[in-house]
């Protein structure tokens, strides 16, 4: 969801190369996208830590990816996006992905 939204918000339809642009927009894009990929490689890399402080460092890196993208889309808006409502709909998305989050990091301990 995170790769088509930043595909609309977004003239430079080079995603790979977003992190280049001058524009605010692309940059904020660019980090959207970064930490939505990001997310599930920390998971994976928790799932495989035999060391809990590792696993607690990536859980934590996590949290900090989650409010990240909320801050995103909170600036993209403020930036002047017309189009919130799929700001809203990755929202939501984070919102459900942060319940699921809570009673994982949970059953880590």
């Amino acid at each position: 969801m995170s790769r088509e939204i930043v595909s609309y918000v977004t003239l430079n339809k080079d995603l790979l190369y977003l992190y280049k642009s001058k524009s605010h927009r692309d940059i904020m894009a660019d980090s959207l996208l970064t930490d939505a990929i990001l997310i599930p490689q920390k998971i994976a890399q928790v799932e495989q830590s035999q060391s809990n402080s590792e696993r607690m460092q990536n859980v934590s890196f996590i949290n900090i990816m989650i409010r990240n993208i909320n801050s995103y889309c909170l600036g993209l808006e403020k930036d002047g996006l017309k189009e919130i409502e799929y700001l809203d709909l990755l929202r939501n998305e984070i919102k459900s992905f942060r319940k699921h989050y809570k009673q994982w990091k949970l059953s880590l301990k």
